[in-house]
């Protein structure tokens, strides 16, 4: 939905939700000149067709399917006669537009059912005025407005016109419909672009086509922070089709340095092909001493140093567990993992006359263009967004190297598109990796088996005493936040690797340490998983009010650990062995994330003495009060599921030798195999008086602890090291 906001563009600009949404920004719309716009999301046809703008970047989470959906309940529509087009990338008008941290749902929940109000009232109002009656007499339905008292009925493009000239309503009181009237949120919805996405249609950023594209090919540092110390691109300028070879900066390294050389070509494979041509001496000698083998000795050493940090500390620690009648201690760890997205990371730009126009499949578009800006010393908003749909991000293009790249390369080659393209080495080598971790744990139980201390020494990336990009860690993780005395202690570690969010970010690594760990306390105690938990949480209330925060409740909690025992008529982890005598086993895991409530029941088979087959997966969660595309939501947790598992029996590290990445394929970074996913995934959500909130993330955690206290059961294994290998 390409906009251009005309003079009474930001006339009324509300402050709504997660940002300002530009309500009364009319849209010229070139291609559809009998369309009708009554906001910046919403445009009528003369064939009362709606077109809806969906704002947010579509990784494969549905929101582009949605965030429409909440428009067109409230503007009481029919949703056959929606048309879904997804926006520019423009926060000034459209509030912010991101794909991360599970943030679309909470944010837009209200604000885009306000939108669709809104929208509503002024057709009501121009119908009102034109049969010159009431607008309280009105009602509307399936995109038509009637008046009861006359048995007139008309469509909504009968009144377009005159609700464009409408004075917006203040979206903030605004009449929303009770839930008991919705007819299109909470219904299943196939995904807008699926049917084409089954065809082939070109829809992704790698899809991207136009005339004069040319094509590049990227050259970068194999260490992580190395620079360009000089190259020579004569050979590789000869050859056929070799259009330029542009240094630039991928946001990486300091201002005025390079880290990357693009080949450009009338080709990609050419451009590809052309880079072997190209010589270049890299600066990376401070980079060469960073690899897996020396972070593994530095980890050990720290562990049995001691923190450097305490992060969270409550009561005494080392008194309690001094008069504990039990104590359990393990070291956990976890590796380095790349994002492994099936699109590799592309951009397409195009540089005219001191502007800059970009086609980009990111999650968070307007940061692109705040780092795109600075990087080529424009205003944003010289600079226009087109949002692709994405294949696949889990976090990988909340960072816009590739369009901070293609943007200094578009610039370098004015008038003519490039389009970049990473191959797959490039994509595993240079991607923002998820921290690895190590964690030493100490727990004391008192002589009735309950928890009553807790110490989690944690050692992963940082400098100067703060955390890396994602290797943060919470001062409130379960259980530090509920016991009297317990406490956190970091060291950080040196590393030259980029980091970036993995889905679910922190809670996909942490959830497996502690949940794994708590099983060993409850096995200790002689009781089961779920009913440590449900000592250990207590009576329902809010647990560590932080402002700022999402805040676990216990009572949400508890609820959904006893809706997958019951779901899954848990009695333990042991099963009776297999039809050929296969060891068999059940485990439980537990996780709060990103404001959703999720706990997951595995159950496995060990086949030939050593491989783990999940046979079924039971997932309970609450998420509040709606679910607002049923089919979409159910998909999303079994694809959680899957990805979790991937993380958890699949070889998936990220070694590094002399300060570079080894990982050059799919080969060497496996992703999850057909045959490998579980048989059934049962999904179940318990719906609660909380607002809706986001379910990209919440879902995956659990799955990994539960996976490894199930081959725990099945074998009196107990696997503390990501990934899950028997011996």
């Amino acid at each position: 939905m390409s906009a251009v906001i005309d003079r009474r563009g930001f006339m009324a600009a509300s402050l709504v939700g997660a940002g300002a949404l530009a309500f009364e920004a009319r849209i010229a719309l070139a291609q559809d000149p009998g369309a009708v716009p009554l906001n910046a999301f919403i445009r009528i046809g003369a064939d009362n067709k709606v077109t809806i703008g969906s704002k947010n970047p579509e990784i494969g989470q549905g929101i582009r399917t949605m965030l429409p959906m909440l428009i067109a309940e409230e503007l009481d529509l029919s949703w056959d006669q929606v048309v879904i087009e997804p926006t520019l990338a423009n926060d000034k008008i459209y509030g912010v537009q991101s794909a991360g941290g599970s943030n679309s749902t909470p944010n837009n929940w209200l604000p885009m059912r306000q939108v669709g109000a809104a929208a509503r009232a002024m057709i009501l109002s121009a119908a009102a005025k034109e049969w010159g009656v009431d607008a309280s007499s009105l009602t509307t339905a399936v995109g038509k407005v009637s008046h009861a008292a006359s048995g007139r009925s008309a469509p909504y493009a009968a009144f377009a016109r005159g609700a464009a000239t409408e004075t917006a309503p203040d979206l903030a009181k605004v009449a929303l419909k009770d839930p008991s009237r919705f007819t299109i949120i909470g219904q299943s919805k196939i995904g807008v672009d699926t049917v084409a996405i089954t065809r082939g249609k070109p829809l992704f950023g790698i899809d991207v086509d136009m005339p004069g594209l040319i094509h590049g090919a990227i050259i970068k540092a194999p260490a992580h922070g190395a620079t360009i110390a000089s190259h020579d691109a004569g050979a590789a300028l000869k050859r056929k089709g070799v259009i330029a070879v542009v240094p630039v900066n991928s946001n990486s390294v300091a201002p005025g340095k390079f880290d990357t050389l693009v080949v450009v070509a009338d080709s990609w494979w050419t451009a590809k092909n052309a880079r072997e041509a190209v010589k270049v001496t890299w600066n990376d000698a401070a980079q060469q001493g960073f690899s897996t083998q020396a972070y593994d000795k530095g980890a050990a050493e720290a562990l049995a140093a001691g923190p450097q940090i305490a992060h969270a500390k409550n009561g005494d620690v080392a008194k309690a567990l001094a008069g504990a009648a039990k104590t359990i201690t393990a070291d956990y760890s976890y590796p380095f993992l790349a994002h492994g997205t099936l699109e590799p990371q592309n951009c397409t730009g195009r540089w005219v006359d001191g502007k800059l126009e970009i086609w980009a499949p990111s999650q968070a578009p307007n940061n692109g263009r705040s780092d795109t800006a600075a990087m080529l010393g424009i205003k944003g908003e010289d600079i226009t967004i087109h949002q692709t749909r994405i294949g696949g991000g889990f976090g990988r293009r909340l960072i816009n190297d590739y369009m901070v790249m293609a943007g200094q390369v578009a610039k370098a080659l004015p008038g003519r598109p490039v389009k970049i393209l990473f191959d797959r080495t490039d994509d595993l080598r240079h991607d923002y990796y998820r921290p690895a971790g190590w964690h030493r744990f100490t727990a004391g139980l008192d002589a009735k088996g309950d928890l009553v201390a807790f110490r989690d020494h944690f050692v992963s990336f940082g400098k100067d005493g703060k955390p890396i990009r994602a290797a943060e860690m919470s001062p409130f993780e379960f259980p530090v936040n509920v016991l009297a005395d317990s406490e956190i202690g970091i060291t950080y570690l040196p590393t030259n690797l980029a980091t970036g969010w993995l889905r679910a970010p922190t809670s996909n690594a942490v959830s497996f340490v502690y949940q794994s760990f708590m099983d060993e306390i409850a096995q200790a105690a002689g009781i089961d998983l779920p009913e440590l938990m449900r000592r250990t949480l207590g009576a329902p209330r809010d647990l560590a009010v932080v402002p700022g925060r999402p805040v676990l409740h216990s009572g949400r909690a508890r609820a959904v650990i006893d809706g997958v025992c019951k779901m899954a008529g848990w009695q333990g982890g042991k099963l009776a062995p297999g039809p050929k005598g296969e060891k068999r086993g059940r485990g439980f895991g537990f996780y709060f994330s990103h404001r959703g409530y999720f706990a997951e029941v595995v159950d496995i088979t060990i086949t030939d003495g050593a491989n783990v087959r999940v046979d079924k997966v039971w997932a309970c969660g609450d998420i509040g009060s709606q679910i607002i595309n049923p089919i979409n939501a159910r998909h999303q947790v079994q694809g959680a599921v899957n990805e979790g598992l991937g993380q958890g029996m699949v070889e998936q590290k990220i070694e590094q030798v002399k300060g570079v990445v080894q990982a050059e394929s799919f080969g060497d970074f496996p992703l999850i195999r057909i045959e490998q996913v579980p048989r059934e995934i049962a999904v179940q959500f318990l719906k609660t008086d909380y607002p809706p909130t986001g379910l990209g993330e919440p879902s995956l955690p659990p799955v990994i602890p539960a996976l490894a206290n199930a081959i725990f059961a099945a074998t009196g294994q107990r696997l503390r090291q990501l990934p899950l290998k028997l011996a």
